[in-house]
């Protein structure tokens, strides 16, 4: 059984981990609506991509009353 010579020091791993903090998403407007976007997807609110409409959106409806 092997047992590490040196140990890693508390700072040297904290900067390993320097780049494994979280990065906001970065949103784009819709041309059409001007909703935000994720980049490279369809608009969920109108249904466009890159100005064509490639699904139709989803309306919503308001669902009766049971009583």
């Amino acid at each position: 059984m092997s047992v590490s010579k040196k140990r890693k020091t508390s700072s040297s791993t904290r900067q390993g981990r320097s780049h494994d903090a979280l990065a906001k998403k970065q949103l784009a407007k819709c041309k059409k609506c001007g909703k935000p976007v994720m980049p490279h997807q369809v608009c969920s609110a109108c249904g466009t991509y890159q100005g064509r409409e490639i699904v139709k959106p989803k309306l919503k409806t308001k669902k009766p009353n049971k009583k």
